[in-house]
């Protein structure tokens, strides 16, 4: 089927490290290059498997505390480059922008954070995920090519489809991941705009 894509790299960047172990098991066997940053690129190693920085890739360091780490054209054209589109991938083969196929975000705990009564306002706002919402929108919106899971929710939902066909995924499984992504982002800002209306 021509709409079916295989997933040869994977971007993971995630708060909670709970259940991914399986998931990644997984992807490795399958042969999937992971790509990831700080706590999460540690916790990959830690599991045995080969793990490359991202800023390798983009040649930048984490910075402003940890506020900037993915936000680099080479991390967002590497998810939204066309992969059908010539002018995409000769732009991606100039700035040597490598092709992200999986995306596995899952966002800083705002609400929770929000609910805890000894959180200071400044505890609140660095809960406000960039990084994350952006790769999350930037996957979704490029389903066509890519495969976004945007929580630890959806962990179970690429394991189930990665158990019945390996590293590859329909266009259809692909747009459900996308709407599911919507879902999250929609849910997230809402609650981030009713902590600042409050």
């Amino acid at each position: 089927m021509a709409e079916t894509k295989k997933i040869k790299t994977a971007l993971v960047s995630v708060f909670h490290k709970d259940g991914l172990d399986e998931l990644l098991a997984k992807l490795n066997a399958e042969g999937v290059r992971f790509l990831s940053t700080g706590g999460t690129q540690k916790f990959i190693e830690s599991l045995g498997y080969a793990c490359q920085a991202v800023e390798d890739v983009t040649t930048y360091p984490s910075i402003l505390g940890g506020r900037v780490k993915t936000l680099h054209p080479k991390v967002f054209g590497g998810i939204l480059a066309r992969r059908d589109n010539e002018g995409d991938q000769a732009q991606m083969a100039e700035y040597a922008i490598p092709e992200i196929d999986l995306v596995i975000v899952d966002l800083y705990p705002f609400e929770q954070t929000v609910a805890d009564v000894s959180s200071s306002e400044q505890d609140i706002i660095e809960k406000i995920d960039i990084g994350g919402i952006s790769l999350i929108r930037a996957g979704a919106k490029n389903f066509n090519d890519v495969v976004i899971v945007p929580s630890k929710a959806e962990y179970g939902v690429l394991l189930d489809i990665l158990n019945r066909q390996g590293a590859e995924t329909t266009i259809e499984q692909r747009r459900m991941l996308a709407a599911r992504a919507f879902g999250v982002s929609s849910h997230y800002d809402t609650a981030i705009h009713g902590w600042f209306v409050k």
